[in-house]
């Protein structure tokens, strides 16, 4: 198989919990093929889960560049060490009740490209360990300052102490941090008590299929093309010697006017990465095998 799953994970579930339903299923079809996903959920979190299939997982960072849309909710006079209800919420003594314009006259601070520092209960390495596992050891966890992209934050919902965000932002950002962040220039603290990610790039949670009621024979019917996690590449079609030749390794002639493009044979298949050098077109990457 090679090809991508655009799974609405259901909260409860794990990405890894959703990777190994997967790769289960393609082992008891006689399959052996190799399945990852682009950008984990958080367990509490659902949504848009997209997996890479077979030569696919070759395109998971492409995936995890595109633009990521969330709906989050925070509850606002609360704190907890990870930032979101895995941990009991404290409530706060008599915290501040913001209003609704001084949230919408603190939210651009938080768009554009900005520093945020990850939970201490996250997957961040430290010194090869997971951060959130330094913490469940009791050691001291201090994360660095990260740059992140924020496209855009809009209030969807503002029913003290419930407040619901939609999110537009680029990859690493933490919608906990987001939350955080915010109430803490509100003068107050915020958990997040649910997170839904709505939308990866081109792969949308209206088009999802239910990572509750994963078969094999919907991961057939719901495989996309590889050449969905390329959509602003161009396309060059190839002939069967174009083919045979990138295969292996050679480089082909063809239009030098583009950094990069997508080398589709004459079934539509995605062949190999194409890039420009010496006045032929090399191949940067291959995903058929030779």
């Amino acid at each position: 198989m090679f090809g991508l799953l655009n799974v609405n994970k259901p909260p409860g579930l794990t990405s890894r919990d959703v990777v190994n339903r997967v790769q289960w299923l393609l082992r008891q079809s006689g399959g052996k093929t190799k399945v990852g996903h682009a950008g984990t959920l958080d367990p509490i979190a659902s949504g848009v889960l997209v997996l890479c299939l077979g030569p696919a997982t070759r395109l998971i960072e492409r995936v995890q560049q595109m633009e990521k849309r969330y709906v989050g909710t925070f509850r606002l006079g609360c704190t907890s060490p990870s930032d979101d209800i895995e941990i009991e919420p404290t409530p706060l003594d008599n915290p501040p009740i913001p209003t609704l314009d001084q949230i919408e006259a603190a939210l651009p601070a938080f768009t554009g490209r900005i520093e945020q520092v990850p939970p201490c209960y996250s997957a961040v390495k430290i010194a090869g360990k997971k951060s959130y596992e330094r913490v469940r050891r009791g050691e001291t966890v201090e994360l660095a300052a990260r740059p992140v992209h924020i496209y855009g934050v809009e209030i969807v919902r503002y029913e003290y102490p419930e407040l619901q965000l939609a999110i537009r932002c680029g990859s690493g950002t933490y919608i906990r941090s987001l939350g955080r962040d915010l109430a803490a220039a509100l003068g107050t603290s915020a958990v997040m008590s649910d997170l839904v990610r709505t939308a990866i790039g081109p792969f949308s949670i209206a088009d999802a299929m239910r990572g509750s009621s994963i078969e094999i024979e919907t991961v057939h019917q719901h495989l996309h093309s590889p050449l969905d996690a390329l959509p602003l590449l161009p396309r060059r079609p190839l002939t069967d010697e174009d083919e045979k030749l990138l295969r292996n390794g050679m480089p082909i002639d063809g239009p030098l006017d583009s950094p990069e493009s997508a080398g589709v044979n004459q079934h539509g298949a995605l062949v190999a990465l194409l890039a420009p050098k010496q006045g032929k077109l090399w191949p940067s990457r291959v995903f058929v095998a030779g």
